[in-house]
């Protein structure tokens, strides 16, 4: 049986390696499970777990097609079905270059889980290629659908797996793969969900998403008196979903002022408009160009994707008031970017009287060090308050760059001290570095000071022949 969340990844990770999107869905649940599991062990014992990571079949196949000027091109084709204990498999195709098993995998697993919350009889699955519709024809996309279908059809049904659109996958897809589906199957079935209103679609079928995402963030809203009219509204995309995630915005009241494909990100100020709309979506579904092209008829701003840091794509449009700075950064890299940017600004207004926010806890210059979490103090207190401060004669964001990587336990040694006492201070800096993540503030290094006894410790150490370190082996008199 299962004795811990970390063995069971442990064995997960062995089993099914390189498949890191897969693993970080799985621990999201099975963290967010475990105190039920706990409590109620007899799921535990039967084996549910494994059953729940592991797909029911795992389909791969070769798709060959050929393209425009008559060269033989090879893809991948997937089908994951993931889970039937409910009803048939329903879940999208995506084509898109990223795609892999580990990716769809992750996507069914998810998805298993999403529709069996619509009450609905449906187990979960998904499926796509690594083909890249992007740039290709019409006759291109078409007969690598035809392709596709070819094998796929074999294992799809309308009581068996209803595959749906997803990235890379819109109406003219669908299209292609149904009109292939029913020449091979010689039936007329709702076997792809997705299709036009004129073969046998949906009502409202290309809105629900998009609407859905408006119609949740509402409620969300809702909760804390807020409406989403007169809300400034930033978009991350602009496929189906983003498109009429837009529209049910605009009917709202608010100003969706950003949108972003895979080339960079489109800015509207003053909000997009009916006209700048309807040419989107003539832009999107018809032409499958860029929003620069868009930003270029109407005179928006974009940005390329190049010119933009990894991971940002949009101006921040609406903060909660309550709620702003209480993120929490527990990964290493994040708190040495926050930290830098505090640094910088105490840097730049050494003199100034008012608070510095940092979460719920605002920080005043020359304050001293704050007793947060028990009494403990956090790694970077120090530099935060007393960086600029530490010497007139040096930069206030020279010197914070010495106290960067110190915790609130300092000690002193002179640049002219003994080579020995140099090296033992540098072992101890690596020792300290090596152990950051697990070693708390003044804990392991055996010494905490207070905020008097440290604003004296600089005010005492502050002259340029004096490096700010970590604590030395032998006894200083910083550390008596």
């Amino acid at each position: 049986m299962i004795e811990s969340v970390e063995d069971f990844l442990a064995r997960l990770q062995k089993r099914d390696p390189a498949q890191p999107e897969f693993h970080q869905a799985v621990e999201e649940v099975l963290r967010s499970l475990w105190p039920f599991l706990e409590a109620n062990p007899h799921y535990l014992q039967a084996g549910i777990l494994e059953r729940m990571v592991e797909p029911e079949r795992a389909i791969l196949f070769r798709v060959s097609w050929v393209d425009d000027k008559g060269r033989v091109r090879v893809n991948r084709g997937y089908r994951i079905q993931m889970s039937s204990a409910i009803g048939p498999y329903k879940g999208g195709l995506r084509f898109h270059p990223s795609v892999n098993l580990g990716v769809l995998k992750f996507l069914a697993f998810e998805q298993v889980l999403k529709n069996s919350l619509t009450s609905l009889p449906m187990g979960g699955g998904k499926g796509g290629s690594d083909f890249d519709p992007k740039g290709k024809s019409d006759a291109e996309v078409m007969r690598f659908c035809q392709a596709f279908m070819s094998e796929l059809y074999r294992h799809i049904g309308a009581d068996l797996d209803v595959p749906a659109g997803d990235i890379g996958v819109g109406g003219r897809e669908i299209g292609f793969l149904f009109g292939q589906y029913k020449r091979l199957a010689n039936q007329f079935t709702s076997v792809l969900t997705g299709k036009g209103m004129n073969y046998g679609g949906s009502l409202i079928r290309p809105e629900a998403t998009g609407y859905g995402c408006v119609y949740f963030a509402e409620e969300m809203l809702k909760r804390d008196g807020l409406r989403i009219d007169g809300r400034r509204v930033a978009i991350s995309g602009s496929g189906n979903v983003a498109q009429y995630a837009a529209r049910k915005v605009m009917d709202l009241g608010g100003k969706v002022i950003s949108l972003s494909d895979s080339e960079g990100t489109l800015y509207c100020e003053a909000g997009l408009n009916d006209a700048q709309w309807d040419a989107l979506m003539e832009l999107k579904n018809v032409k499958r160009g860029r929003l620069s092209e868009l930003g270029g008829e109407f005179g928006l701003s974009s940005a390329p994707a190049s010119a933009l840091e990894p991971g940002l794509r949009h101006r921040p449009a609406v903060r909660h008031p309550e709620r702003a700075g209480r993120r929490r950064r527990t990964h290493p890299a994040a708190q040495r970017l926050h930290l830098r940017g505090r640094r910088r600004q105490h840097a730049d207004h050494p003199g100034r009287s008012g608070p510095l926010h940092r979460g719920r806890h605002p920080v005043r210059p020359g304050q001293g060090l704050q007793r947060r979490r028990r009494g403990r103090q956090r790694p970077g207190d120090v530099a935060e308050r007393h960086a600029p401060a530490v010497d007139g004669r040096r930069g206030g964001q020279q010197a914070a760059q010495h106290h960067a990587v110190d915790p609130p336990c300092l000690c002193v040694l002179r640049r002219r001290e003994r080579p020995h006492q140099l090296r033992q201070g540098r072992q101890h800096r690596r020792l300290r570095q090596g152990c950051r993540r697990h070693a708390g503030p003044g804990r392991g290094l055996g010494l905490r000071l207070d905020g008097d006894d440290l604003d004296q410790l600089i005010t005492r150490r502050s002259s340029p022949q004096h490096l700010v370190t970590g604590r030395c082996p032998q006894q200083c008199p910083a550390q008596g």
